[in-house]
């Protein structure tokens, strides 16, 4: 889909080009889950100039999800390189310099280093599971919910495990905090993906002081060489400086040599961050969904809540706002699989369509199928998932002899479940009384327009907007980031957003069918219920050869 020089195309591409050969056009860089996307803005933000992708997959190694450090560059090189290609064939020109650059990647997960900055276990992801004691401990001991997935969870359960890794940690950060590390040389990261490794204290903007000290004290008899706050990044806010692009940066990045150091980096952020940025949902009483691989919904508050949930996370906005997070491990892969399987299915028939094609069709059946699916239940969950106390992953398609089985309830039920385990995250902090007055949403799911857009509307009850760049999402989120480097002495982010990048952007929004909220309440309940069979499986089914070879 391309997103690319709406409206004015000639005079906007004038604009880009010579932005771009002045060096005044800002860079973001997503790692995200199955791809790395680069994005390129001029100095009209809301105009996506270029784009690159390169597309990876975790590997699951020794029971542990992963990414190797030599795939990250790999993909970063290629996903920057089909960049520049990108600005050749529109503009003719190719870039050396960038104004600003941005670097985003997948929240959590655990990268830890030794004094000789060597990696001392490969990554751990966001997907990973194995931290349940360590997490349960922590949330004990802080008092707030610490998920399984954040790096203080991976860290801890290394202690509790007494890893032989653990006396020679001496730094950890998230893998954009390990990118732009590696860009710039400095240790930092930005508060909303800090506020996923400890947590973060809203008042001062940087981690919780007095949850510094009560883990040290806890650990003070461990292996651990250090206290917590010297093994973390340095935190910093939207708009402050957060380095440049050294010339061994320069180096990972464009191997070829064209690419000039120089340039000044916003702090890293997480791709929860970067998502909030990208759906100008950074005020309170305002939340997004963001729906890839993971699925997960931020809402700002407008007070502390009032009970600790295991549902929900308490993160922050890129500026440090307290943000309730209800992050899901299970998002649209497991909808993908079966979209592939259907196109798979039209080549083999001799009517070959491409990848948008099979969506577009499948989706608007979808929209034929009854409001509660049928009595059709889809389970999305590839790997674990807290918020259903799954330790694994078990994907299942249920029904009953009595359910309507046609293809529009079936592909309504896998589309709802996308959305179910997130349901149920969401119930829980409506009964904290947090108001939410839209939702706006981003991620390849929602390219085909009224779909994905309407059943989320009905999921939730409330008015779901999506912005004509969802698709391109945190690449294009964090590149925003960059670019209000410039502007940051001027104003706080959220007039940024709304002056100067989402004044005149074009977005639908989709209010809530009636008949859609109670077909999917009805849904929902049945999935509720049928979450005993999904544990069973997982029960029953162990984890296959193949997947512990991947």
């Amino acid at each position: 889909m391309d997103t690319s020089l709406h409206g004015n195309d000639a005079g906007r591409s004038d604009q880009g080009r010579e932005a771009i050969l002045s060096g005044r056009a800002s860079l973001g860089i997503e790692l995200g889950s199955t791809r790395i996307k680069a994005c390129l803005v001029g100095d009209d933000p809301a105009t996506v100039l270029a784009t690159g992708s390169h597309e990876w997959e975790n590997q699951f190694v020794d029971r542990v999800w992963t990414y190797s450090i030599d795939a990250v560059w790999a993909g970063l090189q290629d996903a920057y390189a089909n960049l520049l290609a990108d600005v050749e064939a529109r503009f003719g020109v190719r870039p050396e310099s960038f104004g600003a650059i941005g670097v985003s990647a997948m929240m959590h997960g655990y990268l830890a280093f030794d004094a000789d900055d060597q990696l001392l276990v490969p990554f751990r992801t966001w997907r990973n599971t194995t931290t349940g004691r360590a997490a349960g401990e922590l949330t004990d001991l802080f008092g707030t919910n610490i998920p399984l997935r954040w790096s203080i969870a991976h860290l801890h359960q290394a202690v509790l495990d007494e890893e032989p890794h653990v006396p020679e940690v001496r730094f950890v950060t998230t893998l954009a905090g390990y990118v732009h590390w590696r860009l710039t040389g400095r240790r930092v990261i930005g508060i909303g993906d800090a506020s996923g490794m400890f947590p973060i204290d809203s008042a001062t903007r940087d981690y919780d002081a007095t949850l510094l000290g009560r883990y040290d004290g806890l650990v003070a008899d461990s292996a651990l060489a250090l206290p917590v706050a010297e093994l973390l990044p340095e935190v910093l806010v939207a708009g402050q400086a957060a380095g440049t692009l050294t010339a061994e940066g320069a180096a990972l990045l464009d191997p070829t040599g064209s690419l000039q150091p120089g340039a000044e980096l916003c702090p890293p952020e997480g791709d929860a961050g970067t998502g909030m940025v990208a759906t100008n949902a950074v005020a309170p009483r305002t939340g997004n969904v963001s729906a890839g691989t993971s699925i997960f919904a931020m809402v700002v508050l407008e007070r502390p809540l009032e009970n600790v949930h295991e549902e929900l996370d308490l993160v922050t906005t890129p500026a440090g706002d307290a943000v309730a997070m209800v992050h899901c491990n299970n998002g649209a892969s497991e909808l993908a699989g079966w979209v592939g399987l259907f196109g798979r299915f039209a080549s083999a028939a001799g009517v070959p369509l491409d990848n948008d094609a099979v969506f577009e069709a499948l989706f608007r059946e979808a929209l034929e199928g009854d409001a509660d699916a049928g009595g059709l239940l889809a389970y999305n969950h590839l790997a674990g998932e807290p918020i259903a106390a799954l330790d694994e992953g078990r994907p299942l398609f249920v029904r009953t002899p009595e359910s309507r089985f046609t293809l529009a309830n079936f592909m309504r039920a896998q589309l709802y479940g996308v959305f179910g385990t997130l349901s149920l995250g969401m119930r829980v902090l409506e009964s904290e009384g947090v108001a939410l007055e839209e939702m706006f949403a981003h991620g390849g799911v929602f390219r085909t327009a009224g779909v994905a857009q309407r059943f989320l509307a009905g999921a939730l009850g409330a008015p779901v907007t999506v912005g004509e760049s969802a698709s391109e999402g945190g690449a294009w989120g964090i590149a925003v980031l960059a670019s209000y480097l410039s502007s940051a002495g001027d104003m706080d982010l959220g007039s940024y957003l709304r002056e100067r990048v989402f004044a005149v952007a074009e977005s639908t929004t989709v209010q809530p069918d009636p008949q859609d909220v109670a077909g999917y309440a009805a849904y929902l309940d049945a999935y509720r219920a049928g979450l005993a069979v999904e544990r069973t499986a997982v029960q029953a089914l162990a984890a296959s050869a193949a997947e512990t070879a991947e």
